[in-house]
């Protein structure tokens, strides 16, 4: 990642949120990366960048989208302290991003695409009190399941500060949900280990603890925040609390399968990019194409 520190002063806020949003909402319709956002919000105004998110997922629910739960980033120290902030970032998941009941990941909707091994909890009650506290989080939680959380970039290279994460919607792509659905009481989140495999290799490992510590901790604050945001998490939602290990590329063609204790496995397989589309990059070819993550957004999640 560059050098993006430097403050920036926003003098005309509504301008700068209804261009980010335009830039980004072009490079989704266009399947061409842009470029990054902060240029517009600054590196750290964290507000503005929700802003622009609000602002891109409430034109796709005008559109005919539906809001089905939510997903938290940055759940790894290391990232936060690359990006400069000492919290995690969240965004919203709609019900077109879920790709589990298709045969492959479409890979012609995706630019950048890496995969990491979540557990997602599916939530039995609303998370709107005033005093939450993990007994409380985890008590609205019906049940989880292992899930592959597809992380997608619109900005070029993956070259993004925190503002331009946020504003992408906290990088989100896709997700496909395992079928195994456990209850709290039959395992403990942060004690779960993962082991993710791409076309039978072994490509990422990792644990709960890696998730903010616990995934249910991670969960109480996306539930705390929501609710500050004045859209609290609601019975029904999905919500991938984060990765447990680090991401994957998964270009066409790829199979990865994640093995979690106690959650069973999640799988999928990307589909071969159909020739007549167009590619992200046309120079170049995407098989070959070097891994463009930053070492430092290996763990995005």
């Amino acid at each position: 990642m560059r050098d993006v520190w430097e403050p920036k002063v926003v003098a005309d806020r509504a301008t700068a949120v209804a261009e980010a949003a335009a830039r980004l909402a072009a490079a989704a319709r266009d399947r061409k990366p842009c470029a990054p956002v902060r240029d517009l919000l600054g590196a750290r105004d964290v507000s503005l960048a929700y802003a622009v998110q609000q602002r891109v997922i409430g034109d796709r629910v005008a559109a005919g989208a539906r809001v089905v739960g939510r997903k938290i980033g940055l759940t790894s120290a290391s990232v936060q302290r690359q990006v400069g902030v000492d919290r995690p970032d969240f965004g919203v998941l709609l019900d077109d991003m879920d790709v589990t009941a298709l045969p492959a990941v479409p890979s012609e909707r995706l630019l950048q695409p890496r995969v990491e091994a979540e557990i997602a909890f599916v939530l039995a009650a609303d998370l709107d009190d005033d005093d939450l506290d993990v007994e409380r989080v985890r008590s609205a939680v019906g049940h989880a399941v292992a899930a592959l959380e597809i992380v997608d970039s619109r900005v070029a290279d993956w070259d993004i500060a925190i503002t331009d994460t946020v504003a992408d919607n906290a990088s989100s792509g896709l997700f496909v949900l395992g079928r195994q659905a456990v209850g709290l009481g039959e395992f403990t989140p942060r004690d779960v280990t993962m082991r993710l495999y791409a076309d039978g290799e072994l490509a990422s490992e990792g644990d709960g603890a890696a998730c903010l510590g616990d995934p249910l901790a991670a969960l109480l604050w996306l539930a705390r925040t929501a609710r500050e945001f004045g859209d609290p998490l609601r019975a029904g939602q999905v919500v991938l609390s984060g990765a447990l290990g680090p991401l994957v590329p998964t270009p066409p063609g790829i199979t990865v399968r994640a093995e979690m204790s106690g959650l069973g496995s999640v799988t999928a397989t990307f589909s071969p990019r159909n020739p007549t589309d167009p590619d992200p990059d046309p120079d170049s070819d995407p098989d070959s194409r070097p891994d463009p993550a930053p070492e430092e957004f290996k763990e995005h999640g």
